[in-house]
């Protein structure tokens, strides 16, 4: 090997193993975490917990915010990341079905209250 080749190969075999070591690293997914905590709670405020559609939803959220905090403390980062991404997708789903059986509550609430507004109507001598 010629002298300059040795001089410019020296820095790259020298940093190598660091550059290795930090792109081995993966973060402290934190913000992740809180995101699906969030998410979870938003989930349990809106009722999830007692309707038939979102429970699993929920529970499934819930079960993978544990995992993840596991991984984390294991330094795992990585896995939780991804356990993270879907706990929080979970929980938003379970906020959606919980939502949609509050809508579909409502929906029949009102249909219920016009039919019996109309037979009162009718009741009263009202033209139909």
């Amino acid at each position: 090997m010629h002298s300059i080749q040795k001089h410019l190969l020296f820095p790259v075999v020298f940093a190598a193993p660091f550059m290795v070591a930090c792109a081995g690293s993966f973060p402290v997914p934190t913000q992740r975490l809180a995101d699906a905590q969030s998410a979870e709670r938003s989930a349990r405020e809106v009722g999830a917990a007692s309707v038939p559609a979102a429970q699993l939803s929920l529970k499934l959220s819930q079960e993978q915010i544990a995992e993840a905090q596991k991984a984390m403390k294991d330094n795992k980062n990585e896995r939780a990341d991804g356990l993270l991404v879907r706990a929080k997708a979970d929980a938003e789903l379970a906020v959606a079905q919980a939502r949609e059986a509050g809508a579909e509550a409502g929906h029949q609430e009102a249909v219920d209250d016009s039919a019996a507004q109309q037979a009162t109507n009718i009741g009263q001598g009202a033209v139909n």
